[in-house]
This record gives C-alpha cells, structure tokens and sequence, in this order.
C-alpha cells in the first residue's frame, strides 16, 4: 500500500459531491461511455490483468440507511453520517479505480413479516411496539408483555405454536450468544422499494467502476429469513432453531471468496451493526483458517457510522470497542484518503 496521492487517479467530472444525499436515477448508457473513455485516456486496464486482486466489501450502502427522512437513516454523531461516509467512498472508489479489482455490495433485504418488525409482535391490547424504541427479551415474553401475533402464522406457512416457540427461543439465545437483544426496527430495505436500492451516487461509482474495468459488480443479498435478524452479511444472528433445526446457515461460499483475494477492503452502514457483526464472523472464520489472513483486511473508518438514535439509542462506544478489537487482532483501521493501492 502507499499514501502518495500521485498515484491516485483524477475523479471523472460527472461525480456531484452535493448530490450524495439525494436519489437520482444513474444515466447508464451515458456514463458507460464515460467509463470506456475514461478508461482510455487513463490507461485503465480491465480487471483481469491485475497481478495484485484487491476486492471492496460495501455493507448495506443502501437508501433505507444512509438517505435523510428514510427509515433508519445513519446519521452518527454528526448527524450526516452515512451522507459523508458516502461521499468519501465515492471518492474513494474513482481514486482507485485502476486498482480495485472487485466490488461486491450487500442488500440488506426484508418483507414485512419479519421477527424483528412491528407486525410479528403485539401487546395484550393487540397494539404493535414502537419500532426502534423498543426491545424484547425473555422477560417481556414471560411477563406477557409481547407476544408474537397470531396473524403472521398463516402467511409465513408456519403453525402459531411453531412461531411461539421460535421466538422465545429466539430473543433468548440472541441473551446467550451475547448478541444484542433483539429490537423491534422501522420496516426498512423492503425488497421492491426505494429504500432497497443503493444510494444514486454511490451506484453510480460501482456501475462506473464495472464498465473501465469489465468487472462485474457481484452483489450479495442477506436479510429476507422471517425466522432470524442478518446483521452479518456471512451468518445470521441465529441459525438453529427450539427444535435444534437449522433455520439458516453462515455464507460459506462468500466468506471463501473474500478470503483469496489479496487485499480485502471494507465500508459501509452501519459501523456499529451490520458492518460490525460482518468483521466480526470474519474475523472468527480467519482465525479458525490462518490468522494470518488478518493483516489483509483494511477496515475504512471514515466510509461508516454507529447507529445513533437522539434520545433513544448510541451505540458509537460499541462501534468503537469492536474495531479497537478488529486492529488488536490484525486488521488494518484506516482512513480512505490514506489507503491508495
């Protein structure tokens, strides 16, 4: 690696640093054109060619989090924070153009009858919990506080009696595993919506990045098992259920493909969720592999945010405590500006 800007390469004049937080439809043809001369008048070569394979993991960079007024938008500490994550990644994306091999991006995917939306849960008033303010444990199921609505049984093709018994064992082995408890979420990245899609500007980078380089863009949907939260892109949070049958299984096949490229890059939403748990299962699957593997991954600071709900919620000090773990155990924590390949 090196931290000489000369090495990088200039950012195509189409790229508007102001439009980052808005949603806009990608001219596609236009700026595969653009790409093609782009990729001529600087000497890009196609990906294939590169002796050194340098893949980019972008977690969840979809509108449902990093747009404002969408429904779990990640604003951080600054209260921007997926808007200048973004904006740095953009960037970071065209500076690096010739050198980044891969880019595979993750689609946080959800229906509405999911474990950890409104309608899977109702109180003894038949009212739904407030999404984002509310957890449920153990507890609150014993107490009768929650309980799961008998409802969703017949459109998720389950018995209510399977439901029941899966959610209990659900929010207490989420207690068990020293997972976060499980909370009740705004419907968000809802599959067919706009807030699904990859935020405009960042898509933009990814379908320029595609056509300079003949690199398929390989992305990766994670998320639509009504049974389990998917935090991690490699595992859900839960993949045994009550009965000690599996509900859902880690990602082995993408977990090996990360793992034999030469550099691994990571950035995305949000740091101390989804981007986090991914690291995390990683790390596990490094180690248990060659521990080695860790001082290829490089974690970008500064394209991330923690969820931070004013009032409610601030999981900044979570978001922090697990990358100073990331870094103790080998990975690379840095900022976009100072990585150039």
């Amino acid at each position: 690696m090196s931290t000489q800007n000369q090495s990088q390469f200039p950012i195509p004049p189409h790229f508007n640093p102001n439009t980052v937080g808005e949603v806009w439809r990608v001219p596609y043809q236009q700026r595969a054109t653009e790409a093609r001369e782009w990729a001529n008048t600087h000497k890009i070569k196609s990906a294939s060619t590169d002796e050194s394979r340098i893949c980019l993991l972008l977690i969840d960079v979809q509108n449902t989090f990093c747009i404002p007024d969408f429904e779990l938008f990640v604003g951080g500490k600054s209260g921007k924070g997926a808007i200048e994550d973004n904006l740095r990644l953009c960037e970071f994306i065209y500076q690096n153009l010739g050198t980044i091999t891969t880019i595979v991006p993750t689609l946080d995917t959800h229906t509405a009858m999911q474990i950890f939306h409104p309608i899977f849960w109702i109180n003894s008033a038949g009212e739904h919990p407030i999404p984002a303010a509310t957890n449920i444990t153990p507890d609150d199921i014993d107490k009768g506080i929650w309980k799961v609505n008998p409802a969703v049984a017949f459109s998720l093709n389950y018995s209510y009696e399977f439901l029941e018994k899966h959610a209990y064992h659900y929010v207490a082995k989420l207690t068990q595993n020293g997972k976060y408890p499980l909370t009740v979420w705004s419907y968000h990245s809802m599959l067919g919506g706009i807030g699904h899609a990859l935020v405009s500007a960042v898509e933009e980078a990814i379908f320029f990045h595609c056509i300079a380089r003949n690199s398929q863009t390989k992305f990766e949907i994670k998320g639509d098992n009504p049974l389990t939260e998917n935090y991690s892109v490699l595992r859900p949070e839960v993949m045994e259920g009550f009965d000690n049958k599996l509900i859902a299984q880690k990602n082995s096949r993408l977990i090996k493909q990360l793992l034999e490229y030469d550099v691994l890059v990571i950035g995305g939403q949000a740091k101390s969720h989804c981007v986090a748990w991914t690291v995390d299962d990683l790390l596990t699957d490094i180690q248990l592999v060659d521990a080695s593997l860790v001082k290829k991954v490089y974690l970008l600071e500064d394209c991330t945010s923690p969820v931070v709900v004013p009032g409610i919620v601030d999981y900044s000090d979570a978001a922090n405590e697990a990358y100073a773990r990331f870094a103790n155990a080998g990975m690379n924590v840095v900022k976009s500006i100072d990585l150039v390949f």
